[in-house]
């Protein structure tokens, strides 16, 4: 059993479930939603709580993806999105989520500096960060085949629409137009992404055309072990 494997994995996992709860609150907080069994001000400290431990939860996964000497994966592979070796294109949308949350982050911390109209534009990019994170999850997790995984997906997907139609439809009268718009457009989107993870990572080959290195693709003994049961890490489709 690789331990750094498995961990990079699970803390991948849990901070990809933890953004959907994060968003939530955060429109509770942004529509004043509260009451005497859950004040406003407990809503906003859950807020900041668990956006801190999603965070911490990411660090992790970062840092035992690096750690983790099977995939040829750097630092710079962290913040420069698309130019690693090992499935570019995916792990470069992980690269691009981790630095939309650095902004989300950094700008929430500058809040009384830039203003809170330029903070709250800004803040809509989070729904963007978790899209992105999960089609990053998709392209390159060993567990997507998984029905477990594509439960909490799912519902992580069905809670994000949930909120965001939530939050458009409490945007008064103004630029109805742009806020249905953007509501079809997310839509679209939600089935674009299901379309593309039914015809590619659940697809069998998807390991070799994703862009893993041919060294880390299955030989044919692991090919043949994996049919009797006994599951290798190069197995990802």
């Amino acid at each position: 059993m690789n331990v750094l494997w498995y961990a990079t994995r699970a803390t991948g996992e849990v901070a990809l479930l933890f953004l959907p709860v994060v968003l939530a609150l955060g429109v509770m907080s942004a529509l004043r939603i509260g009451g005497r069994r859950l004040p406003r001000f407990v809503i906003a400290g859950l807020h900041r709580n668990l956006t801190l431990t999603g965070l911490g939860f990411l660090a992790v996964h970062i840092l035992t993806t690096l750690a983790d000497s099977y995939v040829p994966i750097g630092v710079v592979d962290v913040v420069v999105p698309f130019g690693s070796a090992y499935r570019p294109i995916w792990l470069g949308f992980g690269a691009l989520a981790f630095d939309l949350l650095m902004v989300l982050t950094v700008t929430s911390l500058l809040r009384t500096r830039i203003g809170f109209r330029w903070w709250k534009a800004l803040h809509w990019a989070a729904y963007g960060c978790w899209v992105i994170a999960l089609v990053h999850a998709l392209g390159t997790g060993s567990d997507v085949r998984t029905s477990a995984f594509l439960f909490f997906a799912g519902i992580c997907c069905a809670v994000v629409l949930a909120m965001m139609g939530w939050r458009l439809a409490q945007g008064g009268q103004d630029d109805q137009a742009l806020r249905l718009g953007a509501g079809i457009v997310a839509l679209l989107l939600a089935l674009a992404i299901g379309v593309w993870t039914v015809r590619g990572p659940l697809e069998p080959g998807w390991a070799k055309r994703s862009g893993t290195p041919g060294s880390l693709l299955p030989k044919p003994a692991a090919v043949a072990s994996h049919a009797t049961g006994t599951a290798t890490r190069g197995d990802e489709g």
